[in-house]
């Protein structure tokens, strides 16, 4: 059962709200130094020059002097295809070149997390995915797709231990 705050609750339920979801995402991998911390929505204004947006939250371990920042995306739900694994696709407007040479900079998969929070309480989170695996990145000149989905379960070793009396007391009577 997924617990929402009393404030997230009244602005799901009201025809009209001045409250705003925000998504932020988290993209970590042991090639960056600090992750990339991406906010959708301009909550705050982090500096002036240059011109930038973001929100401040503590989630994931984040401090305040580190907001998240301000890009314009997009995402398209994960579907229920038969013969694939689920994915989401998030899409990023490109407002730097140099976006793209950062996340196929890498071979290895990156993780990343997500978190859904009101813009008036940054800091209580509202929903949250975590351990996500950035599958694949493409786009063109004016947006970046990431597909963002699990692990696929044929992946999985199986059995990942026998199941033995000692192993698993429970099965055996």
């Amino acid at each position: 059962m997924r617990r929402l705050s009393l404030n997230a609750r009244t602005a799901h339920d009201a025809a009209a709200t001045d409250e705003v979801e925000v998504v932020l995402m988290r993209i970590s991998h042991p090639d960056l130094e600090t992750p990339v911390r991406l906010s959708t929505d301009p909550t705050e204004r982090i500096s002036v020059e240059p011109l930038v947006y973001g929100t401040r939250s503590t989630w994931a371990g984040g401090a305040v002097d580190t907001p998240y920042l301000f890009v314009i995306a997009s995402a398209v739900l994960p579907d229920d295809q038969e013969d694939a694994p689920p994915v989401a696709t998030i899409a990023l407007e490109v407002v730097d070149r140099d976006m793209a040479a950062v996340l196929r900079s890498t071979t290895t998969r990156a993780t990343v997390d997500v978190a859904t929070v009101l813009a008036s309480s940054p800091d209580e989170v509202e929903s949250e995915w975590w351990g996500l695996e950035l599958i694949g990145v493409d786009g063109d000149a004016g947006e970046i797709r990431l597909q963002v989905g699990r692990e696929p379960l044929d992946q999985e070793p199986w059995p990942a231990r026998r199941m033995t009396r000692e192993a698993f007391p429970g099965l055996h009577p």
